[in-house]
């Protein structure tokens, strides 16, 4: 109920809110009153922001783009370089959720020998999260001089990032317990003396398809455990979905499938300063704002590209044209 009424809502409220700004304006302009023109003004952004939001969820129509999200980082090759990379990337996401006033946790996370993080896994819990932040996923590159350099040389570093839904109903994959290997362990990061002297981590391994997930963030091996299943019944899914479209993009000639090494985004710090997303050519030169959280434009313009996609197939389709 809470996801259906909230577009209602929102729509409702940025319709008082643009009754407001008119009226405000239109005070302004006749009394002149530069206080009233420039709350006028900033409420003419609020509603701008609450607009754009409507629009964007507009654009949101995947049976799972309401649910939340789970993310994983993982550093490429480069060794320190990679992991600091990902650790940036980590607190970018985290900006970028904190902006939207989602709530990120921990699920499980290997920091690097020197710096950064190896791998971290983290659940986002908000409307429409999974939604926005399947646009994230794949390759990120960066380019900098590297902190890590004593010739100070520029270096190029990849990390990759997933994103599945978090799955409300799990009755939509089935998975027997005679395949699944469960190993447990003592946590091996930060946390109370009853997280790192019992075995309260979990890892479990699906033998019939090798995926291996964990969790060492809670207290309990039961709630780690429970995770670990929520994550891996989002890791089938996932796989029986990629299954189902590579079918279709083989009917359809689709090579355009991202994978490791295919960047969808690049990130330059020098020698020049530039974020650009290789899927619809949207840029901007504002790096440090984009790595403090500032990600809509580019999921927008990634939203919207899908959309023009899927619109021209339904076209192509109901014309009788092959895609």
């Amino acid at each position: 109920m809470r996801r259906l009424r909230a577009p209602v809502e929102d729509l409702e409220s940025a319709e008082r809110l643009a009754g407001d700004v008119g009226a405000l304006l239109e005070l302004a302009a006749e009394t002149g009153d530069a206080d009233t023109a420039q709350e006028g003004a900033s409420e003419l952004d609020r509603l701008t922001h609450i607009v754009d939001g409507l629009e964007i969820s507009h654009l949101l129509g995947g049976p799972y783009d309401a649910h939340g999200a789970i993310l994983s980082l993982h550093a490429g090759a480069g060794g320190t370089e990679a992991m600091d990379w990902a650790e940036m990337l980590y607190r970018m996401y985290t900006r970028f959720c904190e902006r939207e006033g989602w709530k990120v946790e921990v699920l499980d996370i290997l920091p690097g020998e020197e710096a950064g993080l190896k791998n971290v896994t983290f659940q986002v819990s908000g409307p429409n999260a999974y939604g926005f932040l399947k646009a994230e996923k794949g390759v990120h590159r960066l380019v900098r001089i590297s902190p890590f350099d004593a010739s100070g040389r520029r270096h190029t570093s990849f990390a990759s990032l997933d994103v599945l839904p978090v799955l409300e109903d799990e009755g939509e994959v089935e998975i027997d317990p005679e395949d699944l290997k469960i190993d447990t362990f003592r946590s091996g990061g930060a946390g109370g003396q009853h997280v790192n002297k019992t075995e309260s981590a979990v890892r479990i391994t699906h033998l019939p398809t090798g995926i291996v997930v964990s969790c060492q963030n809670e207290r309990s091996q039961h709630s780690n455990r429970a995770t670990a299943m929520r994550i891996l019944t989002a890791r089938l899914l996932e796989r029986k979905a990629e299954e189902l479209e590579k079918r279709i993009g083989e009917l359809r000639g689709d090579q355009g499938e991202i994978a490791w090494g295919n960047q969808i985004r690049s990130y330059v710090f020098q020698p020049y300063t530039m974020v650009k997303d290789h899927r619809t050519d949207h840029e901007t030169g504002d790096v440090g704002a984009v790595m403090d959280g500032a990600l809509g434009p580019f999921i927008r313009a990634f939203l919207e590209s899908e959309a023009t996609r899927r619109v021209e197939g339904e076209v192509q389709r109901a014309s009788g044209r092959p895609d």
